[in-house]
């Protein structure tokens, strides 16, 4: 069974979580590392959740790095009102005992990637800070990546803003060197973002599984719908980690896209280009900035949620 070399780029909230979890115990996945970045909450409280996560999936001694403080521009602007005080639903979990990987987050992507004999892909699930540095710092490292698979931005609508979605309009000056630095992008938005989901009766069938990761799920699970009075709840990040493997089960576009980096209403929205062709030929080129990039538009709902759901829960029927 071929794997997939991975790295994912965290700010571990609660949908962060589910796709840890998945990565961590997909038996496809070779989970490399994972850095943490400024996001939904601050970045050591970051650190800290993705630990407790390792430690629910039973994972093996997964190097970890701390990243980013802040946004390259501009302050933070955490997601405490989704994800809780301490960004994982105030669940009051145990800490972890593993430590902390010395490295920095752009030097834990720069080892990873220079010893892989594998091609790498990078999923970051955040802010892209963490990347937009890494990729500054150690730009020949950065051309040895097979791919980035990115969620965030969207072709449609925003979510912290009327035109934004969160991990793009956190740190938009980061998202725009991610785009354009000429590594292949695939962009997981909330075009699909909260499709795949799990209800209070998926909680309550993991409940019944003895894996400590299938019952940590039935937690964050039931949190997540008690918080915000919604079921099911989005899978989330799990999504573009899925895509990652299982790109089948994914309906995608290429589309030339560019960051708005101004500071005006529309900051941070991953502009689109979805005209036609012929349009495109007779109108001026008003996106000189934009990138092509492969954007996520549709999935399978059913066989999504089951790969995951099947991935934390050896019993699931």
């Amino acid at each position: 069974m071929k794997k997939t070399s991975m790295i994912l780029d965290v700010d571990t909230g609660v949908d962060d979580a589910f796709a840890v979890l998945f990565a961590a115990r997909h038996p496809e996945i070779n989970l490399l590392g994972i850095t943490c970045v400024d996001g939904n909450t601050n970045v050591d409280q970051v650190i800290e959740n993705t630990l407790k996560v390792l430690d629910a999936a039973g994972a093996a001694d997964i190097p970890v790095a701390r990243g980013a403080v802040r946004p390259l521009l501009g302050k933070s602007q955490y997601a405490e009102y989704v994800h809780g005080a301490d960004g994982m639903g105030d669940l009051g979990i145990a800490p972890s005992s593993r430590k902390v990987d010395p490295r920095s987050a752009v030097e834990l992507l720069r080892d990873l990637i220079e010893e892989s004999s594998e091609p790498v892909t990078l999923v970051p699930m955040a802010p892209l800070t963490n990347i937009a540095l890494f990729l500054r710092a150690f730009p020949e490292t950065a051309k040895k990546l097979h791919r980035i698979v990115l969620m965030g931005g969207s072709a449609s609508a925003g979510n912290a803003t009327a035109a934004a979605e969160f991990n793009v309009w956190h740190d938009p000056e980061a998202a725009a060197i991610v785009f354009q630095s000429g590594i292949p992008i695939t962009m997981y938005g909330l075009d699909v973002f909260m499709r795949p989901g799990a209800t209070s009766e998926d909680a309550a069938q993991l409940r019944k599984s003895p894996d400590p990761a299938a019952q940590f799920a039935a937690t964050l699970i039931e949190a997540f719908i008690e918080r915000l009075h919604v079921s099911p709840i989005t899978l989330g990040d799990y999504g573009a980690v899925a895509s990652a493997i299982r790109p089948q089960l994914f309906t995608t576009e290429i589309f030339d896209v560019v960051v708005d980096t101004s500071q005006g209403p529309a900051r941070g929205q991953t502009i689109c280009d979805r005209r036609a062709a012929f349009l495109k030929a007779l109108e001026p080129n008003d996106l000189s900035d934009a990138a092509s990039v492969r954007v996520t538009l549709d999935l399978d709902v059913e066989a999504v949620e089951q790969l995951w759901f099947k991935t934390i829960d050896k019993q699931w029927l």
